[in-house]
């Protein structure tokens, strides 16, 4: 193939030297096929593109900050630097990434048509981002409603995506589930870059009333907890709806009023 596009003057990028695939684009880049296709062959340090090696990464972390709106990333501050358009967001992700070593894998798929095949793949930023939402998820994301969408939603669209079916209703039908999902997906995650790793620092959200996690005795002996989600200046209980239904609340409709809940809270 490369004899052929030589002979052809066509210009590609792989070389003897170099003979594998890439694809790349904002999100990342994949290495494929040549000699990755060994699945024991260790891929060359020259083959990384996007990201540094560890041993060359820097020796000190670097932290930032990343604020999210219904799911989806709108400020990076890193320092006294704020980037808030999407594009240079992802850009700024990217460049941390690649100085930190964060966003390699090294992987055996399954591909649709039924074999395996080993794929190499950087995604810096996309790999910051990823760890950064998923950690706002725990705080801010209602667990049944993370539940069905992972076991479904994650799924199936992954799935769609991965065997190109993008443009179909199968796709369209996952994803109008997505914006539902990600409507209290609000906050800021703090995260620390190091030697290709993301640690999340702390996070928090307007969207958790008294503290995220609130103490309300039923009776002297009996404690449970309540998460609480503020939603139209009103406080949500999905775990302890049930048990507030003598306080004439109905299980069905779960939204709990501050006031009543200030009687109850032990802090």
């Amino acid at each position: 193939m490369l004899a052929y596009a030589a002979e052809k003057r066509i210009p590609v990028q792989q070389t003897a030297a170099k003979p594998w695939s890439t694809d790349e684009n904002l999100f990342h880049i994949s290495y494929e096929a040549g000699i990755l296709e060994d699945p024991n062959t260790t891929p060359p340090a020259d083959m990384w593109k996007l990201t540094s090696s560890l041993e060359n990464a820097p020796t000190a972390p670097e932290y930032l900050s990343i604020v999210f709106k219904a799911g989806l990333p709108v400020k990076v501050t890193v320092g006294s630097t704020t980037h808030v358009d999407p594009v240079e967001i992802f850009l700024v992700l990217n460049s941390l990434g690649r100085k930190h070593g964060i966003g390699r894998i090294d992987i055996v798929e399954n591909r649709f048509i039924g074999v395996k095949s080993r794929g190499c793949y950087e995604s810096p930023g996309a790999t910051i981002l990823r760890a950064a939402h998923i950690d706002l998820e725990g705080l801010t994301l209602d667990r049944n409603v993370r539940a069905l969408r992972d076991q479904f939603v994650t799924v199936e669209l992954s799935r769609i995506l991965y065997n190109g079916h993008f443009f179909t209703p199968e796709r369209e039908f996952v994803t109008s589930a997505i914006p539902a999902s990600q409507r209290t997906v609000n906050g800021v995650v703090r995260l620390k870059l190091y030697k290709g790793n993301v640690a999340v620092e702390g996070r928090s959200s307007d969207e958790v009333g008294c503290r995220g996690l609130l103490h309300l005795y039923w009776s002297a002996n009996e404690l449970f907890r309540v998460y609480m989600m503020k939603r139209n200046h009103l406080w949500m209980s999905w775990e302890a709806s049930n048990r507030l239904t003598p306080l004439g609340l109905s299980r069905l409709s779960p939204f709990v009023s501050k006031s009543t809940l200030k009687k109850l809270v032990v802090i």
